[in-house]
């Protein structure tokens, strides 16, 4: 039995089949963990997220930020953009089943030594109080009412975190740190505009897996959304988002001895690192 860990797909679903079978996957055998951002820009959307839904046990799946707006399309929240290839999915005929099952996934999820968020932690958050708040998250999203839900969680403010927070801003907080944070201040104010790389981030910035004193810096934590950034392996973060939509690699990590496998796609050519 091995779990492999794969970065953010994005529909690139043909890639995705590429990548399972150099690592010669085996759903009876196996578990993948797949970072988040599974739908959205890639070519087959529709077909990932089936295959996802339909894995069952042997697939975990923590929620990114095209399978959150993938969500609130559905909703009526927001509309689809021009780069968007989520429209497969809302005129398929299972529809419904298949939004329901995404919305039913987690934000967050820890298992033995290792931890999967879609981007990643405020400096302040422990592994334990990361499931607590993803789990308020997750609770909001699965109501009966989560329509209304939806619509108060948009927005970039507040950008930090505090106990105190109620509400819908608590929920963006935590929806926003989990799905969208790349960088951060020491403080744990967050910037969602800056897309680059480490090379250029603004002053008063830093990744925010390099904060001093992150409360989780000794924890091993997945996450992919920072394509910029590329395949980046530490003792402590293993950041899987190597771009494939954009003509990049889709990179797999087995966690058990930390190989990585890559695909790279367009002319889907396996490497093995």
């Amino acid at each position: 039995m091995a779990t492999y860990a794969i970065g953010d797909i994005q529909g690139c679903y043909t890639a995705f089949r590429a990548l399972l079978e150099l690592i010669g996957f085996s759903s009876e055998r196996d578990r993948l963990w797949l970072v988040g951002d599974i739908v959205n820009r890639g070519p087959d959307s529709l077909g990932m997220l089936r295959f996802a839904m339909q894995a069952g046990d042997s697939v975990v799946t923590v929620l990114g930020n095209h399978d959150l707006h993938l969500l609130m399309v559905h909703a009526g929240i927001a509309r689809s953009n021009s780069s968007d290839t989520i429209q497969p999915i809302l005129d398929a005929e299972d529809c419904e089943t298949m939004l329901s099952w995404l919305r039913h996934q987690r934000l967050f999820y820890a298992e033995d030594d290792y931890a999967m968020v879609h981007a990643g932690l405020l400096p302040g958050w422990s592994i334990s109080r990361s499931l607590e708040l993803a789990t308020e998250v997750e609770r909001a999203l699965q109501r009966d009412n989560y329509r209304e839900v939806f619509a108060r969680l948009y927005g970039n403010e507040p950008d930090y975190w505090c106990d105190n927070w109620k509400d819908s801003e608590r929920l963006r907080v935590i929806i926003n740190a989990m799905t969208r944070m790349r960088v951060c201040s020491p403080a744990g104010r967050m910037n969602f505009s800056y897309k680059g790389t480490c090379d250029s981030i603004p002053d008063g910035y830093i990744p925010w897996f390099e904060v001093p004193d992150r409360v989780s810096r000794n924890d091993t934590i997945i996450c992919g959304h920072w394509s910029a950034l590329g395949l980046y392996v530490t003792e402590n973060i293993i950041a899987l988002d190597s771009g494939c939509v954009w003509n990049g690699r889709l990179s797999a990590i087995r966690l058990e001895d930390r190989k990585v496998f890559q695909i790279q796609c367009g002319t889907v050519a396996a490497r093995e690192c």
